[in-house]
């Protein structure tokens, strides 16, 4: 009765009922939240994509299957891109340092990513704003509340800089792809992919165009043409374990928000041509595809093993194949045009299998110069509308669209525009086609609901942090490079001989570098992606006066590669260059070289050196460090050299390593992951099994004791006795490479059996699988057999076991080298029991029903605290005001957190019911505070207006 007493004066003022509406609101409004977001969140990504497609208008379905690009970082309300997000609902876009997407002020890296992650979070704050609008229906027949979908948010980052990164400042700078195929190390590869991942989403991206899954096989001599190091080198089984390792990184770094899509499919890397420039003709039937190119891309497809290593997307390449589908006279269509060659592809059994599961076909850029070449030399108009039809109707998923201008329209914007009006409208008169929309935009929606649980504001913007960790990730490019860094000539025994010593103080040193220019964007200011003076600044701050002198900083002198070539140009000169004076003084001349181009002819300058003045290099030390692609010397060429390092990129990690290299800080251990016919390296050959190695032999059993065994002797592990016409299961030790490493799966193997009293051998033969090759035998009978093991020219000494009666084996080696020891049966204790681990798991932090009571408890309780505590010396109604703003401050709080607006789930994940208590509580204050300011306000008003009367 007290409350009800203390409510009389209120009764009459008519906010009391409002007041009330809104508690009873509050109360409903967040017992359905709590409810429908525990129920929703147990759908799986296909159920809500489903529910969600079935709100979505045609232009909201077809704008969906669109990745545009845009210029600049304006993205106001008037800008092209505010329109197509706002008013053509597309499905994401595509960042490009081309485009100007990005700003770097030329004195911190900071202004970068600062400026990304303000840009990436401005494009999703205008998709969710649009759903806040309601908007009418193109063909006036009414209106609508457009639906939030995140947008994708893409990046094509390969590593190693200017031209294949896209961001060039600010985050880590990690290597090419083949940097990380020549430490034939996939834990690499997969902690550089977390790297990757760590920093990309970190910025707001959700999409990484790559890992490039592409087999480079037998590049060109000087070929400026080729993948070069974007790829992981020239196997197909090495590149598909590097790539799944890479794109497990990315998952595991960005914490599952980003979606990886690997590229180029089916393979570039037979082609002559970039991706980028023409539409490249191959001439392989799908069996060629099937065990070469679409090997790598099976493994991380139908193959993978699981969730983290499978890729979410293909990106599909402009590339057409000769003989694909049996007639070697006939040519398919550039790829993602071609219905019947991409159907072909899909119906592959390891892509059938993923592509059931969800996965994603993007298009590569339809705008792209190697497209409108390609329509231009086929005489036909380049129609937007017609190629994104296409591109479509073959198969692909998303489309993305660059430059996508038609003939006739004034740019992009408009040929855009066009495109999407024009699938919306076929999306209304073509059921067939809707159908074909819904198929793709349900693949889409799945995707973006694996990435995000749920579709609001607070799961898509992450909380934007400064970048983490990145000295420990150059640490991890520093391995990276030390790992990858391969003597190409002479051998490391050679070497040695030649140079038992490194540069000494009085050593004078010439370096020649590759120098050239890279822009973040096309105001941005120019700067040396590889200074004139890299390599000298490096040496003398590992090596200079002040860290132990071991170099003269007066003896060290640097030039570009322009310069030599300047001075090659003007030989027969009156006066005499400093570079002749230079080089006749030094005894080392060091030679750093970037990639080959037509734009910089690099290698030509130094081949010209080469012939053109023996009399400056002969009888000194001459080291060349190829800082990219391995194939642009010949053998003739390189055996002028003192020695031919190969380090693969560019980054300051990469410089480190070379002056390690130049003074033997450092044994390089890398091994090229290409072939290089040039110099008779067949990376085939080199795969094959060491014939050098002896092949262990073990009884293969769930408790494998330890391999440290003297080699060709077969180890007994824990096991059952053998009988008569059990299984005798056998497993090899690793079997190794010419490299050293584990042989690529797939490598034959035989195992050959010579049982006591048969008259024939018994020959098994199997294949490796992580470099090991596994068989059973059955036994025959009691006696002896003797085993034997070979894969190539690589093989086991024989081993002989003698199978007794009682069921114990007698193990003898059969080394005729030396005589044997007395034979003791070996003992066979019973197998230990494998307990298997129980993946732990972790509960959901949504509020429950449960903590929609602690809510209503803990905002109630504060309210009457109130109402019995603070307000005593104030009237009723002001007491009841405050009691009931603070219930409706609490609720409001909880209404926050289950909604999943910003902050709210970092907030969560710490502990759901003291998270809720807390909010609830702290929510509560603060209506009790807005009370007594209303109070406060109420009071110098009313004295006011008394104040003037007078």
């Amino acid at each position: 009765m007290k409350w009800y007493k203390a409510m009389r004066p209120f009764h009459s003022n008519k906010s009391l009922n409002a007041f009330l509406a809104v508690l009873l609101v509050f109360s409903i409004l967040s017992a359905w939240g709590t409810s429908a977001k525990a129920g929703y969140s147990r759908l799986t990504p296909a159920e809500q994509a489903s529910t969600l497609l079935e709100r979505m208008t045609p232009e909201e379905r077809v704008g969906q299957l669109f990745l545009i690009t845009f210029n600049g970082t304006e993205v106001g309300t008037e800008s092209e891109i505010y329109q197509l997000i706002t008013e053509h609902h597309i499905g994401g876009v595509v960042l490009k340092a081309a485009n100007d997407n990005f700003y770097y002020d030329g004195s911190s890296p900071e202004s970068t990513i600062n400026q990304t992650a303000y840009l990436n979070r401005t494009l999703q704050q205008i998709e969710w704003s649009a759903s806040l609008n309601r908007q009418t229906l193109p063909n006036g027949s009414g209106d609508f509340i457009p639906t939030f979908v995140p947008l994708f948010i893409a990046i094509s980052q390969e590593g190693d800089g200017f031209p294949n990164d896209q961001i060039l400042h600010g985050i880590t700078k990690l290597p090419n792809a083949m940097a990380i195929g020549a430490t034939w190390n996939a834990q690499l590869a997969e902690e550089l992919g977390q790297i990757a991942g760590r920093e990309l989403s970190t910025l707001g991206f959700n999409l990484l165009i790559g890992p490039s899954l592409d087999v480079l096989e037998l590049p060109l001599l000087e070929s400026t043409h080729t993948l070069g190091t974007r790829t992981f080198g020239g196997d197909p089984y090495w590149v598909g374990r590097m790539g799944k390792a890479y794109i497990r990184g990315v998952h595991l770094g960005s914490q599952g928000k980003m979606a990886v899509s690997a590229k180029h499919f089916p393979g570039h890397g037979s082609s002559d041509r970039l991706p980028e420039e023409e539409v490249a003709t191959i001439r392989k039937s799908l069996s060629d595809l099937k065990s070469f190119d679409l090997a790598p891309f099976f493994a991380v497809t139908g193959l993978a093993s699981n969730a983290e290593e499978t890729v979410d997307a293909l990106l599909t390449s402009h590339i057409r194949y000769q003989g694909l589908q049996g007639n070697i006279r006939a040519t398919t269509r550039p790829l993602n045009l071609d219905p019947q060659a991409f159907e072909l592809l899909m119906q592959l059994p390891e892509l059938k299998s993923w592509r059931e599961n969800g996965g994603l076909m993007i298009s590569d850029d339809l705008g792209s110069r190697a497209m409108r070449r390609f329509y231009e030399l086929t005489n036909q108009t380049f129609e937007a509308r017609r190629v994104a039809l296409s591109a479509f109707l073959a198969g692909n998923d998303m489309l993305y669209v660059g430059n996508f201008t038609s003939t006739g329209d004034p740019d992009t914007f408009a040929s855009t525009v066009h495109t999407l009006e024009f699938f919306a409208q076929k999306y209304r008169e073509d059921p067939a086609f809707a159908q074909r929309v819904d198929t793709s935009v349900l693949r889409i929606l799945t995707l973006k609901y694996k990435l995000y649980g749920l579709f609001n504001l607070g799961t898509v913007l992450q909380p934007y942090a400064e970048l983490e960790k990145q000295t420990e990730a150059r640490q991890k490019v520093l391995e990276v490079a030390r790992a990858s860094a391969t003597l190409v000539s002479p051998t490391q025994a050679q070497l040695d001989e030649a140079l038992p010593e490194p540069p000494g103080a009085q050593d004078r040193i010439i370096i020649f570098s590759d120098t050239r220019t890279e822009q973040q964007c096309s105001q941005c200011p120019p700067y040396n992606m590889l200074a004139k003076t890299s390599l000298r600044d490096t040496i003398l701050r590992l090596y200079g006066p002040q860290v132990g002198g071991v170099i003269n900083p007066n003896f060290l002198y640097s030039y570009t590669l322009n310069e030599l070539l300047d001075f090659l140009n003007s030989s027969g000169a009156a006066t005499q260059s400093p570079i002749d004076v230079d080089l006749r003084r030094a005894n080392w001349i060091v030679f750093l070289m970037l990639d080959q181009s037509a734009q910089y002819p690099s290698y030509s300058t130094l081949i010209r050196f080469l012939d053109e003045k023996p009399n400056l290099f002969q009888q000194k030390k001459l080291i060349v460090f190829a800082m990219g692609a391995p194939f642009y010397l010949d053998a003739t060429t390189i055996s002028k050299l003192t020695a031919y390092y190969v380090l693969y990129s560019k980054t300051p990690e990469f410089l480190d390593v070379s002056a390690y290299l130049l003074f033997q800080e450092l044994r390089p251990t890398g091994a090229l992951p290409v072939s290089v016919p040039t110099i008779g390296y067949d990376l085939n050959e080199m795969l094959f099994p060491d014939p050098d190695q002896e092949i262990s032999l073990f009884i293969d059993l769930p408790s494998p004791i330890s391999e440290t065994s003297v080699p060709a002797t077969l180890q007994a592990t824990p096991t059952l006795q053998f009988h008569p016409q059990d299984t005798l299961p056998l497993r090899t030790s690793v079997i190794l490479d010419h490299n050293g490493h584990a042989v690529p799966d797939g490598t034959p193997v035989r195992f050959t059996f010579n049982f006591e009293g048969m008259p024939n051998n018994i020959i098994q033969e199997t294949t490796t699988s992580e470099g090991v090759a596994k068989t059973v035998f059955t036994i025959p009978s009691v006696g002896a057999l003797e085993i034997f093991v070979q894969s190539e020219n690589a093989r086991s000494d024989p081993m002989r076991i003698d199978i007794l009666p009682s069921g114990e084996l007698l193990l003898t080696p059969t080394n005729t080298s030396a005589p044997t020891d007395t034979e003791t049966p070996v003992p066979l204790p019973t197998p230990t029991q494998i307990t298997p681990e129980v993946e732990k798991v972790i509960p959901p932090s949504e509020p429950g029903i449960l903590d929609w009571w602690l809510a209503l408890i803990t905002s109630g309780g504060v309210g009457l605290g109130i109402y019995q505590a603070r307000f005593n010396r104030h009237p009723g109604q002001w007491r009841a005001r405050a009691s009931l703003l603070a219930f409706i401050g609490g609720m409001g709080v909880y209404l926050y957190l289950i909604f999943g607006l910003p902050g709210s789930r970092e907030v969560l994940e710490k502990s759901v019911p003291i998270s809720v208590i807390l909010g609830t509580f702290g929510g509560g204050l603060i209506g009790a505070v807005i009370a007594l300011s209303w109070k406060k306000i109420h009071e110098w008003t009313v004295q006011r207006n008394k104040s003037s009367e007078r």
